[in-house]
C-alpha cells in the first residue's frame, strides 16, 4: 500500500510540474519580449509599450534610475527584478526627466 502511495504522489508531482511548464514558459517569453540584450554588444534593451519606444540600459541609465529610487525613498532593487507595473512607473518618471534635467553628463 505504501508503495502505491509514493508512485501516486509521484505521478501527479510530475503531472503538477508538466501542467505549470507552459505557465512558466510563458513568463519568460513575456520578460524576453520585454527584455533583449545584444550578446554581441552586451547590451540590454528594455521595451517601453506605454510610450512605444525601447531604452538601452547603459551606465547613464542606471544613474537616472537612481535618482529616481532616491526621489522615491525606496530600498534599491534593481531594474530587472521589478515587476512591469514597477517597471512601467519608472519609464513613466523616466520620460519626464531628460539626462539635461537630471544633470547626467554624456560621454
Amino acid at each position: 500500500m505504501s508503495r502505491f502511495l509514493n508512485a501516486a504522489l509521484l505521478s501527479a508531482a510530475l503531472v503538477a510540474s508538466v501542467a505549470m511548464s507552459p505557465a512558466i514558459l510563458r513568463a519568460q517569453d513575456q520578460d524576453d519580449r520585454d527584455r533583449d540584450r545584444d550578446h554581441e554588444h552586451g547590451v540590454v534593451i528594455y521595451k517601453d509599450k506605454v510610450h512605444h519606444d525601447q531604452h538601452e540600459w547603459n551606465e547613464r541609465e542606471e544613474r537616472a534610475y537612481r535618482m529616481y529610487w532616491n526621489e522615491h525613498h525606496h530600498e534599491y532593487r534593481q531594474f530587472s527584478s521589478l515587476g512591469p507595473r514597477d517597471q512601467e512607473e519608472y519609464w513613466n518618471w523616466r520620460h519626464h526627466h531628460s539626462d539635461a534635467e537630471l544633470h547626467i553628463e554624456i560621454h
